[in-house]
């Protein structure tokens, strides 16, 4: 987990690539032997671009996630995008967690529905928004786990709400994938859920997966629809089938991996424990996003930089990125990360904290 930032060596504590696949030989020696053949689509899905990569990698998926179906996009946010926009229109109802990924925010608002957010966490906050909509399609969206609070989304009792409101369930699971779950399934399975409990589930590949692009997984009429009619979808060109190629390995090494999400949450416990003996204030959190609430603006970049010059990388989130007043430290772990260098991150934020705050 080392990088080079403005010419300097730092250990890299602000990654999402959870499981270390970003830099695994395999993963690698997948995308270089598939380039080989060709370095993009060269068109859409729908138009000549689909190639026996992508088909390959929509079946894995499916298969792992034990849903019916899956289609791949170029981006989480275009996922997104795609979603809301396919669903919903004039008259229909998008009703999300406050703390959503600005993606799914963006979504809801360009789909020209009814947007409403509920309080974080809050499903009986939900099923209030969705019962005062009486009229049109409802879409019930939330991400699975949070990503700049590290937190995991009530997905029990949000499928109650869905069912009872009758509103469709849409989970962002960016952040859980490959990271939680029986054999990396995610929040919903952790949660134990299965796929006819959440019609659609979104998939990205640039997290654990160490890769780029994401797919939407679920209900097979939703996800042809979504295929018919899904504008990011429609137009715009397939992603390269090199790099279908390396996520067909890394879904492969994560669906295996127990031992890589064992080092995980060994690393997790490590960081969380050690910081509890130091007296650093870590936001609640049983994932690997472990984010260490300054509240300052000026006191988060100023520790950023403290921590910078003690050769690690830890980014500071500010507003509007988190609410005015709730800056931090966004720490994420790796299994790529080793004891020695997680006790020197806790050993260097100590240090910080107390230079900084003094």
């Amino acid at each position: 987990m080392r990088c080079s930032v403005d010419g300097r060596e730092l250990l890299n504590f602000c990654s999402n690539d959870y499981l270390g696949l970003s830099q695994d030989p395999r993963v690698i020696a997948a995308l270089r032997d598939a380039a080989t053949e060709g370095a993009g689509a060269g068109a859409s899905h729908l138009v000549c671009g689909h190639d026996v990569q992508h088909a390959a990698l929509e079946t894995e998926l499916a298969e792992w996630l034990q849903a019916p179906r899956a289609l791949l996009f170029g981006s989480g946010y275009l996922a997104n995008l795609a979603v809301v926009q396919a669903l919903l229109g004039d008259g229909d109802v998008c009703v999300q967690d406050k703390l959503n990924h600005a993606s799914l925010i963006d979504a809801a608002r360009l789909a020209s529905c009814t947007s409403r957010r509920y309080p974080h966490a809050d499903a009986e906050g939900a099923a209030r928004q969705l019962a005062s909509h009486a009229q049109g399609a409802a879409l019930l969206a939330s991400d699975g786990v949070f990503s700049m609070d590290g937190d995991v989304a009530p997905l029990r009792e949000l499928v109650k709400v869905a069912h009872e409101q009758q509103a469709t369930l849409y989970i962002d699971d960016a952040h859980g994938i490959g990271v939680l779950g029986d054999g990396g399934r995610g929040s919903v399975a952790a949660a134990g859920l299965a796929s006819s409990d959440v019609p659609l589930r979104l998939v990205t590949f640039g997290k654990a997966l160490g890769n780029a692009g994401a797919a939407v997984v679920g209900d097979a009429d939703l996800i042809a629809h979504l295929a018919e009619t899904a504008r990011p979808y429609i137009y715009t060109t397939a992603m390269p089938p090199a790099q279908a190629a390396a996520t067909r390995e890394a879904v492969r090494i994560a669906r295996a991996g127990d031992d890589l999400r064992e080092r995980l949450r060994a690393n997790i416990e490590r960081l969380t424990d050690g910081a509890r003996v130091r007296g650093l204030a870590l936001m609640p959190s049983d994932t690997p996003i472990q984010p260490m609430l300054i509240g300052s603006d000026t006191h988060a970049l100023a520790m950023a930089a403290a921590l910078e010059d003690r050769g690690y990388w830890v980014a500071p989130i500010r507003p509007p990125t988190v609410p005015e007043g709730s800056a931090r430290l966004r720490i994420t772990l790796s299994a790529a990360h080793d004891a020695q260098q997680i006790d020197g991150l806790l050993d260097a934020l100590a240090q910080a904290r107390d230079t900084v705050m003094a």
